[in-house]
């Protein structure tokens, strides 16, 4: 199981899911996968994924929302905004 850094993410599109749309990261050169790729690639246990806050790492998770929609998120750090969403956006991030 590799794990993988995560240092930008894709805004939500204009669709109804309110999700962002993809997460990147740095290794070799940059890479970018679409939210639901994540998401199977956790829940198999294929490779893991975390961000850093503060100069820690914190670890990203699949959450549910009421409606049984998946989401990413990280687990509680005691740091606010969102992590995610408090990355830079990956179509104008550079590595």
């Amino acid at each position: 199981m590799a794990t993988y850094q995560v240092d930008c993410h894709v805004p939500d599109g204009a669709d109804a899911d309110q999700r962002i749309d993809a997460l990147g990261g740095p290794g070799g050169g940059g890479w970018q996968l679409p939210i639901d790729s994540i998401i199977a690639i956790i829940e198999s246990n294929e490779h893991n994924f975390f961000t850093r806050v503060n100069n820690q790492s914190v670890w990203i998770i699949v959450a549910r929302r009421s409606n049984g929609r998946k989401y990413l998120k990280t687990e509680a750090d005691g740091y606010e905004p969102n992590n995610l969403l408090s990355l830079p956006d990956c179509r104008y991030h550079r590595r």
